[in-house]
């Protein structure tokens, strides 16, 4: 017998706004509401778009010293944390012995304890992986007495700024604690949709009330898990469990970005995490694969587990994200390809029920990103 589908705080809210509810990483969430998927995605590309992103884990770590919870932190994380500075988010992913991802994550220094956003899927395997692996000293708690929700889009900052007239001021992965209706909100300038924007952490009892206030903007709609995903395909964004898997690489990833200079080789804290010896190494020597953006030729879009062949037939990589993007305006996808055929503009080929639809590898994001840097 299965688990009856969680819910979040703003469950209620959703059924009322008429979304189409699906399960989702173990709980009912909005898959779309009436305005539809491609009016949702133009909403938040011109205006402000709001998500309930409850579902996904926050975790509070504290220890004996900052310092202290950071080199645990870098145990099993490939990034610099230590120099992260108070009021500064930063990306980062667990590896594996093996160097392939097991879950994606937002890190923030909040000062007196470091503030983690995990995926859904993967946040009861974070939060045990920690829980094995830290000292007895440093604790882990699961704040599931907050709601998260992402307001995004052009607008999000003028609408934000009239509940809590500092966020103004914040820039691109900035996080502090803001006052709205008198409560205190955990406040990140981050998202995962390519447009600035916010994700604000509310206590559970307080978070209909927040959403409330935001959708009673005018520029302000309900945005749904259909378009969350083309949003954050145009912008290049991975999802774990498509694009990142427990056997993907971060270097075959192209996140090479997210290790910082310390943490790499002649680094002052060069290793330490799982895997070190194969991500750095591939570092080195390249990737026998990499994530590539791809343009279908045609109109038909490419989906998920799509094989890449080239002209003469031979298998040299799969698709892990595919669709239509309605900024773009054409089929867009993501996917992974030997290494022979990563460079820009070659051309492969989508298998499509036995045709070979021709693509370009192309650069990303697909859509320029707006985050204010």
């Amino acid at each position: 017998m299965s688990n009856p589908l969680l819910t979040t705080p703003f469950h209620a809210m959703h059924i009322q706004a008429g979304a189409k509810m699906v399960p989702f990483a173990g709980y009912d969430m909005p898959v779309q509401y009436a305005m539809g998927v491609k009016q949702e995605h133009l909403h938040c590309r011109a205006q402000a778009g709001l998500f309930d992103v409850s579902h996904m884990g926050q975790v509070r770590l504290t220890g004996p010293s900052m310092e202290t919870v950071a080199l645990a932190l870098e145990r099993l994380i490939p990034a610099d944390y230590v120099a992260l500075a108070e009021g500064r988010q930063r990306y980062g992913f667990f590896t594996n012995s093996v160097g392939g991802i097991m879950d994606d994550l937002m890190v923030t220094n909040a000062g007196d304890h470091f503030f983690l956003v995990v995926n859904a899927g993967c946040k009861e395997q974070d939060i045990a992986h920690m829980r094995a692996h830290f000292a007895s000293d440093i604790k882990v708690e699961v704040l599931d007495t907050r709601s998260l929700l992402a307001l995004q889009g052009p607008m999000a900052s003028e609408v934000l700024a009239r509940l809590a007239p500092e966020v103004a001021d914040m820039r691109f992965m900035d996080a502090r604690a803001v006052s709205i209706l008198g409560h205190e909100c955990f406040i990140g300038r981050a998202g995962y949709t390519g447009e600035d924007g916010f994700e604000i952490s509310v206590a559970n009892d307080r978070a209909e009330a927040l959403a409330a206030s935001l959708l009673a903007f005018d520029e302000v709609e309900w945005i749904g898990l259909g378009a969350r995903d083309s949003l954050r395909l145009e912008a290049g964004l991975c999802l774990y469990g498509h694009d990142l898997k427990p056997d993907t690489t971060p270097i075959s990833a192209n996140l090479v970005w997210g290790i910082q200079k310390s943490r790499r080789a002649g680094g002052d804290r060069e290793g330490g995490f799982p895997g070190a010896d194969v991500v750095l190494g591939e570092m080195a020597n390249g990737p026998k694969r990499r994530r590539v953006g791809l343009l279908p030729e045609g109109k038909a879009p490419v989906r998920e587990a799509v094989e890449l062949v080239t002209a003469q037939g031979d298998v040299i990589g799969v698709v892990t994200s595919g669709g239509f993007g309605p900024s773009l305006g054409a089929p867009l996808a993501m996917g992974y390809v030997d290494l022979s055929y990563a460079a820009i503009d070659t051309q492969v080929f989508a298998l499509v029920r036995g045709k070979q639809l021709p693509c370009r590898v192309c650069k990303m994001p697909f859509v320029e990103q707006t985050y204010r840097r």
